[in-house]
């Protein structure tokens, strides 16, 4: 089954289902995924079933459409894509359902409302956007790399050991650019009991640090004992405690 995750700075907005039916993402009301921001273009892009994938398209949108730091035009999606659209995230997963997926029912909705013009970004934007919501430290135009990028720094893997707290696993390696902390079905790190909040929490890695913060406000983070808001980097030793896990972190040998 392919979903799609709405993200906004670190936390989870929204969630849906992909079915056969075309999904428009965009400014307007009309939209099957709005995203109510002035740098999204009214019809901003396109997400449709096209014979055993599923395709992105953009729609001549004024700020463009980046797949993985990538700006594109049309482009096949795959599990663990990262949609840039405007200042927002659209994470696609797919758990490798076989055949077409089911047909939905087109809605019909009110008259389109007249549109406030959409904000440009302008290039250096962009490039910020990109690298803090993709991982891509170049943040090079269009996601190219630079002709001359400078001499890498030795990556540095993290691990997470579980102190505290029920989770499907006692040690958790951070290898991915994003890790969620929760109850979803999206989570990397996956919490069990009947309170447990779907997302509690977020790690993400950007030149070989990781960074953690809430999701949302209700879920105190604490590092150390202390608690903490907003995004926090995490160091060697540090102590996690949120939504009644506490874990260990360090650095792979």
């Amino acid at each position: 089954m392919a979903k799609l995750y709405l993200k906004f700075e670190q936390a989870v907005l929204k969630e849906m289902t992909l079915t056969q039916a075309a999904l428009t993402i965009g400014r307007l009301p009309d939209n099957s995924l709005q995203i109510d921001n002035l740098a999204v273009s009214g019809h901003h892009a396109k997400i449709y079933w096209d014979q055993d994938h599923y395709t992105i398209e953009d729609l001549g949108s004024l700020n463009g459409t980046y797949v993985n730091s990538q700006r594109v035009g049309k482009a096949t999606l795959k599990d663990g894509d990262q949609v840039l659209i405007g200042k927002h995230v659209v994470q696609f997963r797919d758990e490798g359902q076989k055949g077409a997926p089911a047909a939905a029912p087109q809605k019909t909705g009110p008259a389109t409302p007249k549109l406030e013009a959409t904000i440009v970004l302008d290039t250096k934007q962009a490039q910020e956007m990109i690298a803090a919501k993709t991982g891509n430290p170049t943040g090079s135009p269009l996601g190219l790399s630079k002709a001359a990028a400078a001499t890498p720094v030795k990556d540095r893997i993290g691990i997470l050991n579980i102190l505290q707290g029920r989770t499907d696993q006692p040690q958790y390696v951070l290898t991915g650019k994003m890790t969620m902390i929760g109850k979803s079905e999206m989570a990397s790190i996956r919490l069990k009991g009947f309170f447990a909040p779907k997302t509690a929490a977020l790690i993400s890695k950007r030149d070989s640090k990781y960074f953690i913060s809430s999701s949302e406000k209700k879920h105190a983070l604490k590092i150390n004992g202390d608690e903490v808001s907003g995004q926090r980097e995490l160091n060697e030793g540090d102590i996690v405690e949120i939504a009644g896990l506490k874990a260990a972190f360090s650095y792979q040998d």
